[in-house]
């Protein structure tokens, strides 16, 4: 793991928010405000690899950019770090985070309905393979285009918090679609950002 930014505190329980921020939405950093009461340390990971996208539109160093830039304005006093991983998978990610982190801290993984559903759905090439990872990290699960309910066997490990209706059609997709289109897409980004964004996206001729 390789940290653009680390917060100095004692960390009991981190909140893992990883993505391919492309670019970075309000949406991303309503997760993490939600999830402020029940972490020590919000953690934003940037994958040098992805399981399920290529890695195309804004370079690796532009998202790291606008990733400290929103999070800077948005973030208040929540303590927050940016790093990123070598490999994408939710288990690969917590591995290199205890690895960082050390073997007491709780790894809360912020995601919404789709990217739960994805991870617990994906082939890892044998049955029971999510749920034996559960034992190493937990999720907290935010609703996206409708509610999330966990699996009764793994409520345990999988939580469900509210959040802002508002965001629920937000996306990093929707903005590139937009900016492409002509359309409005300034409200759906960090305003800190919206000049960045445009610079970034209006140099690349297909997102």
């Amino acid at each position: 793991m390789e940290f653009f930014r680390r917060a100095r505190v004692q960390t009991a329980t981190l909140g893992i928010l990883p993505g391919t921020f492309n670019p970075p939405t309000r949406a991303h950093f309503a997760l993490v405000r939600a999830a402020a009461p029940r972490i020590d340390e919000a953690l934003f990971v940037l994958p040098r690899s992805f399981p399920h996208k290529r890695y195309e539109g804004a370079t690796f160093n532009d998202r790291v950019k606008m990733l400290e830039t929103a999070a800077a304005a948005l973030l208040g006093n929540l303590p927050y770090s940016i790093a990123s991983t070598e490999g994408g998978l939710f288990i690969e990610i917590a591995r290199e985070c205890r690895e960082a982190y050390g073997p007491g801290v709780r790894l809360l993984f912020l995601c919404g309905k789709d990217a739960a559903e994805r991870a617990a759905n994906w082939d890892y090439g044998q049955p029971g393979a999510f749920a034996e990872m559960l034992n190493e990290f937990e999720l907290v699960v935010f609703p996206r285009q409708g509610a999330y309910k966990p699996p009764l066997a793994l409520r345990q490990r999988i939580h469900v918090l509210p959040l802002d209706a508002s965001c629920d059609g937000i996306s990093s997709t929707k903005v590139r679609e937009r900016i492409i289109r002509g359309g409005r897409w300034e409200h759906l980004v960090p305003a800190a950002i919206s000049s960045m964004v445009r610079q970034v996206y209006g140099r690349i001729p297909s997102v």
